[in-house]
Formats: structure tokens, C-alpha cells, sequence
């Protein structure tokens, strides 16, 4: 199981549209509007590094209102 935090920017007035519409997609365990230079954060988890991928940006980056996404893959060291 992979799992990642996903930054995301959002237009202006649209963060928790945003963080609402991705907290219904498969894959997704917890999304939430938040301030700072990024307008929601996303933990989502996937099978694999290519399922994630495909969650990403087949699924999330999809999402209307979303301008910008940067995908953090969680590491056990």
C-alpha cells in the first residue's frame, strides 16, 4: 500500500468545493480546506505507485477549480 499527501491550489473562493468533491473519490481517506500557499490537502492511499498516479491525475486533477497539485509520497525510514 502506498500512501501520499497531495497539495493542492485552488482559483480564488474554491477550497472547500474542492476539498469536498475529492473527499468522495475512491482512494481518498481524509481531504481538508486549509490556509497557506496550499488551498486543500488530500491523504490518499492506492495499491501501488502507478495506481496512485492514476488517482492523481486521472481522478483528482480532473477536479473543476483545481490549478495546481504536488503529490507527496509518505516514506518509513
Amino acid at each position: 500500500m502506498v500512501q501520499a499527501y497531495i497539495l493542492i491550489q485552488t482559483e480564488v473562493g474554491r477550497a472547500a468545493d474542492v476539498a469536498h468533491e475529492i473527499s468522495g473519490i475512491t482512494g481518498v481517506t481524509q481531504a481538508e480546506d486549509v490556509t497557506g500557499p496550499y488551498d486543500v490537502i488530500v491523504r490518499a492511499e492506492a495499491r501501488n505507485v502507478d495506481e496512485l498516479g492514476k488517482l492523481v491525475v486521472a481522478q483528482i486533477q480532473t477536479v473543476e477549480g483545481i490549478t495546481r497539485t504536488l503529490t507527496c509520497p509518505i516514506v518509513h525510514i
